[in-house]
């Protein structure tokens, strides 16, 4: 019995360490912080801002163009229902404005300063908070990619340092603090017609919704069908309930009739 009890306490501080160090590790690197942007996309019937998704992609392309690609995202899923929606006309100028297409319909790729493809970024960055990358704020606040993109555009704190002959800029979002890139824009980097806001902290936010949505095209269409599947299922589910105690009743009635012996 002792020898079981003390390999228990062995076995408890062991883990007691091991989480210890990993709070270490995570303190050393320096704590980030992720603010929690009110998206309009958020919720089990949250959709996408048409307009927004139309500012955010005159902000990538003004501002984020210029370093990072979109290399999986079709340009002509700029025409389609429940994202960007703009008109077939304006996508075919806007590929020809801005893009020399000739085997390819997708953003093109940009990997000349090695700066990450966007394509993916908020996907990829969904399910980063909570303790040991559970997703616990994601879960409850609806926090995840779009709110870390959000959130590093806006985190900057005007310090930079210099390591190895690199320029780091200190940014509260990232992780460890620093972060090699300069700050993209600041407040009036924009002009929207027609007008809009145009601070930082709302073009940081259209990028990031229309950043969300060439990760998640398809996001309103899976939240259709889902919302559909439950209210199917529940349909079916009170249909074999009543069904149950239809075909069961002359059975309890009989049993209920019959005397006990």
């Amino acid at each position: 019995m002792r020898k079981g009890t003390k390999m228990i306490k062995q076995l408890t501080l062991s883990a007691v360490l091991v989480m210890g160090l990993g709070s270490a590790v995570h303190a050393a690197g320096g704590e980030s912080h992720i603010e929690d942007f009110d998206f309009s996309f958020e919720g089990p019937f949250g959709t996408y801002d048409q307009f927004q998704l139309q500012r955010g992609l005159q902000v990538y392309t003004e501002v984020c163009a210029g370093c990072h690609g979109l290399q999986y995202v079709p340009i002509r899923t700029l025409h389609d229902e429940g994202g960007v929606g703009l008109p077939a006309d304006q996508v075919r100028a806007y590929a020809a404005d801005n893009f020399d297409l000739t085997e390819t319909d997708n953003f093109p790729a940009n990997d000349a300063v090695g700066a990450p493809d966007l394509s993916l970024m908020a996907k990829a960055r969904a399910g980063f908070h909570g303790p040991y990358g559970l997703g616990i704020n994601q879960f409850f606040k609806g926090m995840g990619g779009a709110e870390y993109i959000a959130s590093i555009l806006t985190g900057y704190t005007g310090k930079e340092k210099e390591e190895a002959g690199v320029t780091l800029y200190e940014n509260t979002a990232f992780p460890g603090g620093w972060i090699s890139m300069a700050p993209p824009m600041e407040d009036g980097f924009v002009d929207f017609e027609p007008a809009h806001a145009n601070d930082l902290h709302h073009l940081s936010e259209d990028v990031s919704a229309f950043l969300m949505w060439a990760a998640e095209p398809k996001m309103m269409a899976r939240k259709q069908a889902g919302l559909t599947a439950v209210i199917l299922l529940a349909l079916l589910t009170v249909l074999l309930y009543l069904t149950n105690k239809k075909i069961w009743a002359p059975v309890k009635r009989r049993a209920k009739d019959t005397p006990a012996e």
